[in-house]
């Protein structure tokens, strides 16, 4: 069974597209839209384990040049 979360981006002030494509772009990203209200990026990726989520999806996720905060909700059912 993988390991699939949702993660609610908030960006910088006109940040929101260039962060969305760029997180779209890595490898195990499985949606990354725009959206309006408190955030302004959600993202959905799913992984074998949870140590390989982190070591490899959520590291670049940080990475992303505009990105202020980030909330992580794991998928308990699916």
């Amino acid at each position: 069974m993988t390991v699939q979360v949702y993660i609610l981006i908030q960006t910088e002030v006109g940040k929101a597209s260039s962060v969305a494509t760029a997180i779209g772009a890595i490898a195990g990203v499985t949606l990354s839209e725009g959206v309006t209200g408190p955030y302004d990026v959600i993202m959905r990726a799913e992984s074998p384990t949870m140590e390989d989520l982190g070591r490899t999806i959520l590291s670049k996720v940080q990475a992303v040049p505009g990105i202020t905060r980030t909330l992580t909700c794991p998928v308990t059912h699916h």
